[in-house]
């Protein structure tokens, strides 16, 4: 079961008709980015959780949700997206932009950043360090075909 305060911090976003669309876009093999981004927002949401000193909860959890907000399936061949691994974190950061105005400057570093170490610019804020690890941990997960569950009660 999803924590209430987690569903709070999402629901807005998760219940939006560009990101619901985000279910049919395949993403790591074994997932969607919608589900993908949502496991990555709770992993993130877990950690501010256990370190409430040190992140702003919603802002690192809306961050990460809106990490992959690319909005388009880069399986499809279409110009300018063959390059979809290097040029991704700029179209979901325009678009989060686009969508939710009210951006702060560390959630436009998480997703600005997210990519690293496969793009050589790494992210300037601790949130941006955070979403990084546990993208790829989602990703290894997607991959290993290990989704379970994306949010676990405690």
């Amino acid at each position: 079961m999803i924590e209430r305060e987690f569903y709070t911090i999402v629901r807005d976003i998760v219940k939006s008709e560009p990101f619901l669309r985000m279910r049919a876009y395949r993403h790591h093999v074994k997932s969607n980015v919608y589900a993908h981004s949502l496991r990555v927002a709770y992993y993130c949401y877990r950690h501010a959780k256990r370190h409430p000193q040190r992140y702003n909860c919603a802002e690192l959890v809306r961050g990460a949700l809106l990490h992959d907000y690319y909005l388009y399936d880069w399986h499809e061949m279409r110009p300018g997206r063959r390059l979809h691994l290097f040029t991704h974190p700029r179209e979901a950061l325009s678009n989060a932009r686009r969508d939710y105005p009210t951006l702060t400057p560390t959630q436009e570093d998480i997703i600005r950043h997210h990519m690293f170490p496969v793009l050589p610019f790494p992210p300037r804020t601790r949130a941006g360090w955070v979403v990084c690890f546990y993208d790829k941990l989602a990703a290894m997960r997607d991959y290993s075909g290990k989704n379970t569950r994306t949010c676990r009660k405690k």
